[in-house]
């Protein structure tokens, strides 16, 4: 496999933290796809591991969740027709949290769309704030006892904000994906004293809409999309890694890990790179080959 240059991880990380596909990253590049995978493999493990050590102690006050799907192989209804189905198949659920004011995304989870999955989010959550913040989330049933297993009723602020839909009138190919209309929403307080005014899950929809728009991966009809969940994992880490750090926010003209106080200056892709590489520095490394002619003697 070949050893990329700095300078080349540089340019394939911006492009991989922009959403290409390693199909495309390969066309552009001339670097095979194995050595992609590898460093998507890689980038995508040391930036998580950064960013579950950084991202702590958090000073929020609000925060949204949401969830966005995606699937990895194939659709759910595909993967249940296939006897020899990879276990990893099908429907696959990102849980996103997003800080109202800053726009730093602490943290996000990838699995189903069940309480167990959302218990577990909303537990890594938990661990990174330091005060008691305001949260809310859509009517999503499995955010009830998530909540308020990782928080206590008397830990948090929380207020469900629940989407009301007509009736479905689309008809026709043209509207076989368009979601009924939405009539309104109806906050509704679930525990403390969430304050109205801020109840609302916009910012984590808008930045779900980003993730849509931005990553092949989770682009709608058509034929992009995750192979492997662990490469879906990578990518993500590596999105959010970008847009905690590199990327601008374009209201803010600061970063969101900026705004945060989590870092003092603006980063870029070469900073990711660096993390990557002290990383590496830190995996032990088994050399294979033949051994050294005093270690051959002295066995």
């Amino acid at each position: 496999m070949n050893k990329l240059t700095t300078e080349r991880r540089t340019q394939i990380l911006g492009m991989m933290a922009e959403g290409m596909s390693l199909r495309s990253i390969s066309r552009m590049t001339g670097a095979s796809k194995n050595t992609l995978a590898k460093l998507l493999e890689d980038a995508g493990t040391a930036f998580l591991a950064y960013q579950q050590k950084t991202l702590r102690n958090l000073t929020t006050r609000r925060v949204q969740c949401d969830e966005i799907w995606s699937f990895i192989g194939m659709k759910e209804r595909a993967a249940r027709r296939k006897a020899d189905r990879d276990p990893d198949a099908g429907d696959c659920w990102t849980w996103t949290a997003i800080d109202a004011d800053t726009k730093l995304v602490p943290c996000w989870f990838v699995g189903d769309r069940d309480a167990g999955c959302a218990y577990e989010f909303m537990l890594d959550l938990e661990s990174r704030l330091a005060n008691r913040v305001q949260l809310t989330t859509d009517g999503h049933r499995a955010y009830l006892s998530a909540v308020g297993g990782a928080f206590g009723s008397s830990g948090i602020d929380y207020a469900m904000l629940v989407k009301i839909y007509g009736p479905d009138m689309n008809e026709g190919a043209a509207h076989r994906y368009s979601p009924p209309q939405c009539l309104g929403a109806e906050p509704t307080r679930i525990y403390g004293d969430p304050d109205p005014d801020h109840i609302s899950t916009s910012y984590v929809e808008r930045q779900n809409l980003s993730m849509r728009m931005g990553m092949r991966r989770f682009t709608r009809l058509t034929n992009a999309f995750s192979k492997k969940l662990q490469n879906h994992r990578h990518a993500i880490a590596i999105y959010f890694m970008h847009y905690n750090f590199v990327r601008v926010h374009q209201t803010l003209r600061v970063t969101p890990a900026m705004e945060a106080k989590v870092t003092d200056r603006l980063w870029t892709l070469a900073d990711m790179v660096a993390v990557l590489e002290e990383w590496e520095a830190q995996q032990p490394h088994a050399k294979v080959g033949r051994k050294p002619k005093a270690q051959a003697e002295s066995n």
